[in-house]
């Protein structure tokens, strides 16, 4: 806390004494802060975070080059990822593929290549933890799933949205389509593609319009390890401490990243809405076993 409290000073270009009446303390508070010897309540960290607003201070900045420093002083080796885990309550135990049923890939321990998800993820619970992780891959066998409607149709598999067609040789397909595999490597459907994921299942876009947000809004790749040997090749590298202050930040940078990915989706659906299937007409095109849906091209 003590580092970002400083970098926030230099930034705006103010005095210790000069902060403090910003935000309402003494000027041997911030010096206590900035040499460590004491903690901001929650309330002048608010006050903080309202101080970098109105100077504009880019506080996400700040926190992606915190990760970024930690990140770039773990050694590699061929066939180690560098990944990032948010997790609600923290990490206890081994490392287990454990997550909710209903996530895009089904049950697995899921990483990301890009900090910004998880940290947006975990900004809403005061006891979750953030993770530098690493996976080595070079002993795993991994499925890549490209961003197409492989990928959305497999998604809608593990969130349980083909059960209608349960009989079918589709849904036998992609009840097996990840057997066999260590690894699941694909896009992330964070919150700003939930939007545009449900307006598919729902029959308000078509498979062009959802291919196409995906594609825009460049969310990152997500590493799922779904076995217990992919989940025995991870390591925790560092555990990074999040302030009250950088998680009011993400909260609020999470809420205008969805608005803004909601507004882009918006316009893309409007641009395809015309081209296209949706998508129970594709799970009766698929289903009745007429086509190859691995051949279907969009």
């Amino acid at each position: 806390m003590k580092e970002i409290i400083l970098e926030i000073r230099n930034r705006i270009g103010v005095s210790q004494e000069d902060l403090a009446k910003m935000i309402g303390t003494s000027f041997a508070t911030i010096n206590r802060w900035e040499n460590g010897h004491s903690y901001p309540n929650k309330a002048l960290q608010l006050r903080l975070y309202e101080v970098c607003k109105e100077k504009e201070v880019n506080l996400e900045e700040m926190i992606l080059n915190k990760i970024n420093r930690v990140a770039e002083d773990i050694p590699l080796h061929q066939g180690k990822k560098i990944l990032y885990h948010g997790s609600k309550a923290g990490i206890e135990g081994p490392i287990s593929p454990i997550s909710r049923e209903r996530c895009d890939f089904g049950r697995g321990f899921y990483m990301g290549t890009d900090p910004r998800q998880p940290l947006t993820m975990i900004s809403d619970f005061n006891q979750s933890k953030f993770y530098i992780v690493s996976l080595n891959i070079s002993k795993l066998k991994i499925l890549e799933i490209s961003p197409g409607l492989e990928w959305a149709m497999l998604v809608a598999f593990h969130r349980g949205k083909m059960e209608g067609v349960k009989e079918s040789k589709l849904y036998e397909s992609y009840a097996g389509k990840i057997n066999g595999y260590d690894v699941v490597a694909g896009d992330i459907a964070n919150d700003r593609m939930f939007y545009v994921l449900d307006n598919f299942f729902l029959g308000n876009i078509t498979d062009k319009a959802l291919i196409r947000s995906l594609s825009a809004l460049n969310l990152g790749k997500q590493y799922v390890a779904v076995s217990k040997k992919a989940c025995e090749q991870i390591k925790i590298e560092k555990e990074i401490e999040l302030s009250y202050l950088e998680r009011i930040c993400l909260r609020e940078l999470s809420e205008q990243n969805r608005v803004k990915g909601i507004n882009l989706a918006n316009e893309i659906c409007r641009d395809y809405r015309r081209e296209g299937l949706f998508f129970d007409e594709i799970l009766k095109k698929y289903s009745e076993g007429g086509d190859d849906l691995g051949q279907y091209s969009t």
